[in-house]
């Protein structure tokens, strides 16, 4: 049985170093923009082990350095970034040259078929997953970004949180942090600002209460969706469920309080202010604190 185990070991560490070897000959001409060079290990490498979940990750990472294109652009509105002021003659502000990043859309589709092909033969492994969201939020592609969230939190389930990572290492984070990544992902949702997307956020907070009912930042990030869109009641609800999980928990206590005051029940409001003042840090007390004496004015 020793036997045994040191060959499986012996080839597991053969499989991680053959994989290495072609990342590192890659990354070498990535570091040149040598795309053609590039193809060529890529090639090497599927002819040698066309299944290695390695090779689909680098597939991944040739198209999306492929499809991306950094272009300037003379904008009348200010861009994100570094950017060049344009002034006349009267040293007025006419524009700004800044740097823009396009995808073309058909080497984007062509990283994305690949990396679902690795996603398919390796649905555990975790960070092709995630890789996979991360570029669909650089694209702004929100409808897919979201799509893609549900399917993890989904086969979360399916596999007990027991998912793969990089070089058939796991993932070494429990439940709490696997739902603390997704969390992330539904930050950069609500970053964007764009109230069209509360509507992903709140698919997203469903699909994981629906799994995972005592999740509070998602009963958090549900409130929000409805707070922010007028209909208070539903807010409130899911924020009473959350403190019934957590009754000390001060951030859920003052968006309650913030719920009930947008409602317009200032007697509710200053009660849940006031046990904002009973659990918070300081920063929060001194803040429930003022709400106070501006709701009793």
């Amino acid at each position: 049985m020793k036997r045994i185990l040191g060959i499986a070991v012996t080839i597991l560490i053969s499989q991680i170093g053959f994989s290495q070897d072609y990342e590192l000959e890659f990354q070498k001409y990535c570091e040149t923009n040598d795309t053609i060079n590039q193809l060529k290990v890529l090639t090497k490498w599927k002819s040698d082990k066309p299944n290695n979940p390695e090779l689909f990750m680098t597939y991944f990472k040739y198209y999306l350095i492929k499809s991306r294109k950094e272009v300037l652009e003379l904008s009348t509105d200010k861009p994100n970034g570094e950017r060049f002021i344009v002034k006349d003659s009267l040293n007025q502000t006419t524009g700004y040259l800044g740097s823009q990043i396009y995808y073309n859309q058909k080497e984007l589709k062509k990283g994305l078929d690949k990396i679902d092909e690795g996603i398919k033969l390796y649905p555990n492994r975790l960070d092709m997953r995630f890789e996979k969201v991360y570029v669909l939020g650089e694209v702004e592609d929100w409808e897919g970004f979201t799509s893609e969230i549900i399917k993890i939190i989904k086969h979360s389930i399916t596999n007990n949180n027991d998912w793969g990572w990089r070089y058939n290492k796991k993932y070494d984070g429990n439940e709490k942090e696997f739902l603390l990544d997704i969390q992330n992902f539904q930050l950069q949702l609500y970053n964007t600002g764009n109230d069209n997307l509360l509507k992903n956020m709140r698919q997203i907070a469903n699909t994981i209460l629906k799994y995972y009912p005592n999740h509070i930042e998602s009963l958090s990030n549900l409130s929000i969706t409805y707070l922010l869109t007028g209909e208070y009641d539903k807010g409130i609800e899911a924020l009473v469920r959350a403190e019934k999980i957590n009754p000390k928990d001060y951030i859920i206590l003052g968006n309650l309080a913030q719920g009930y005051k947008l409602k317009g029940n200032k007697k509710k409001a200053i009660e849940y202010y006031q046990k904002v003042i009973d659990y918070g840090d300081d920063k929060a007390k001194e803040y429930a604190q003022q709400q106070i004496i501006e709701l009793k004015e």
